[in-house]
Order: C-alpha cells, then structure tokens, then sequence
C-alpha cells in the first residue's frame, strides 16, 4: 500500500483545484491576524480516510478490431447491423454466398486448413475451437499444431451442422471461410455493405470487444496516485446507483495535446478501468462517466476539511486553531486526500482530536 508524501499531496491539491486562503507571513507574536473571509470552526477528527480520485471518464467497449476480408473478391451477400454483438461461430459476413466464420484465436488465419499441412498454431486454434462448439463429442481431436483425420472429421461435422449441402461438407477450410480474433466483438460500422464490392485484403468491419471499460485521460502527474487493481465506482448516466469497476492498467507513456486542438492541459496517461454493467443497461458508447478511484487507505488517523489547510509563505501547508490562547497558525503535513469526502489526513505537533479548526463559509 503506497502512502503519498506530504510533497505528494500538495501536487494533488493544486491537481484538484483545491484552492486555499493565502497567508502571506507568519505573526512574530500574538495570535494570528484574522482572515478577510468569513469563517467558520470544525473540529479535528480520527477516523479512517482513503485517498479517492475524482476523474472524467469516457464508457466505451474494449478493444479495436479491424475485420479484413481474405475470401475471393466479390459481392457482399451478408453483413451485420452496427452493435450487433458475434460470438464464436457465428457469421460475420459473406462474400457471394460465402461466409467467413468468426472463431476465437490470436494467431490471423493466413492459409488453407486441411490435411497435409504444416504443424502451426493455427491448427491448434482451430481445433481447440472445433472442440468448444462440441464438433468432437468422442474426444478424438487432440488440440496441438498437427492437422489429424480426426481434425478433419471434425470440420464436416461442423460443415453439417451449419447446413452445408453433402457436396460442401470437404472437411478443409479455404482462407477466408475463417477468421480468427481474440473473442467475441460488437460490430462498431460496416465498411462494405451488403450489395458492395469487396476484395482480398480489404477491411468490410470495425469491431470492437463487447467487454465494458472506461478509459481516463489522466494528468501524468497524478499517475501515481493510482495503481493496477485499486477499486473504483463509477456514475453512469441513467443509472440509479454507482457501479464497482478496477483499475486494469495505467498509461507509462505521456500525450501531450495536440498542436491546434486548443486543448492547453497538461500531459496525459491513459487508464482503464473494467466494469461490469447490470443487465438491462441501455448499450452507450463514448458516454461520459465520473470515477472515484480508491486507493492507498490509513486507519485512526486525524483528519480536517481539505478547505481548512492554509498556503505556508515558504511552501508547506498550515491550518488556523482557534483555542484558548486565540487564532493560532499551526504547520501540518498532508497525507491522503479523499476527493469524495473532501477531506485530508494531516499530522502537526499541536493537533488532536477535538481541536477547533477555522474553515471558509461556503
């Protein structure tokens, strides 16, 4: 568990936004001079804090996939509607009359399947997918890079159960029938629709995953402010609750915005966070969403409002005390900001629980 400086913490207060009254020096006796704003007191508290982020995300699915045709040039016969979501096995479109099969795989299909050729790790990916759609109920396939009888058997198996005529059922895959991605896709726009011309080689779907992420552009120096696997909520819109996501990586490499666009900010990492809708969700894409990101915590510590912390006159943070000895500025060192609870952890030699601390009015 990563625990922020003080120096850390400052960094993310101007990162927030957190705006404090200045003092621009330090009284050489006597109580404090009062503040030009009106004021209230709090006390110091103990309790638990956790240093949540509030960030602007963007709702979108996982990964981009470019569907590329590799049957023989010719008339699109088949395409699927925008957002229609393809599992293994199903049709991703046809080229007169041909389909081209999805199945699931990371090596791209680049050659014939069928008997007598080479070992390769296509031949596994196809046979582990012709066992997955139940195409070897005896369990005579072994799943490895060699294209066996049994392979072959499975694919007119396969063949059949797609309602290919008994002249089709060969038992071999010409390239193009099938197409190997990592998993399941939405389709995201038809390049070539159904009526067009496409040829070899050329793109007739983008697709994305249909897993759910949320990416963040997050100011590089906040980075470390947040780390793989801390958990996160995020607001959608039309949802009554907030849903539970995590963080699955953070950016190491920095954007700075592009020349022209007017965006002056700061550079930027990429986060993504995974999430898991509830069923029903309408299926937004490229919806803006808040995340609060949880992550380093500490336990029975002192805490004040993050408006109660002063701009010391040499850097350094301070908070006005009001007691029995009048207005007095205290220096105290930051820990973890809870963005969410607008609250700090501070520690100073004259706090404790109970102390009145002097906060703006809102």
């Amino acid at each position: 568990m990563r625990v922020r400086s003080w120096v850390g913490a400052a960094a993310l207060l101007a990162a927030a936004g957190v705006v404090g009254w200045t003092v621009t020096r330090a009284p050489a006796a006597g109580p404090a001079a009062a503040p030009q704003v009106r004021t209230t007191t709090v006390p110091v508290v103990r309790g638990d804090v956790s240093a949540r982020v509030q960030l602007a995300g963007v709702l979108g699915f996982d990964g981009t996939y470019t569907v590329v045709n590799q049957l023989p040039g010719g008339v699109v016969t088949a395409a699927p509607a925008p957002g229609k979501a393809l599992v293994r096995g199903a049709e991703l479109y046809a080229v007169a009359g041909t389909p081209a099969v999805l199945l699931y795989g990371t090596t791209p299909a680049y050659r014939d399947l069928a008997a007598g050729m080479t070992d390769g790790a296509d031949v596994r990916e196809l046979e582990r997918n012709l066992v997955a759609l139940g195409m070897d109920p005896r369990h005579a396939v072994t799943v490895d890079r060699h294209f066996t009888a049994a392979t072959a058997t499975a694919i007119r198996r396969w063949q059949r159960a797609r309602g290919l005529p008994p002249a089709m059922r060969t038992g071999r895959l010409t390239l193009g029938q099938v197409l190997f991605l990592p998993g399941a896709i939405r389709v995201g726009q038809v390049l070539v629709a159904a009526g067009g011309m496409a040829g070899p080689g050329q793109p007739v779907l983008a697709a994305t995953a249909t897993a759910r992420v949320v990416r963040v552009a997050l100011g590089a120096d906040r980075q470390s402010l947040v780390h793989p696997g801390d958990p996160v909520r995020v607001t959608v819109p039309g949802l009554a609750a907030p849903v539970t996501g995590v963080v699955r990586d953070v950016g190491t490499v920095a954007t700075q915005p592009s020349e022209g666009s007017g965006n002056t900010g700061p550079a930027t990492v990429q986060l993504t966070v995974t999430v898991r809708l509830p069923a029903g969700t309408p299926q937004l894409d490229q919806a803006p969403v808040q995340v609060a990101v949880t992550g380093a915590q500490r336990h029975d510590v002192l805490l004040v409002p993050v408006t109660a912390l002063l701009a010391g006159p040499s850097g350094g943070y301070r908070i006005a005390v009001l007691d029995g000895a009048g207005r007095r500025l205290v220096t105290v060192r930051p820990g973890l900001f809870d963005d969410d609870a607008g609250t700090v952890e501070v520690t100073g030699d004259a706090l404790a629980e109970g102390t009145p601390v002097e906060v703006p009015t809102s």
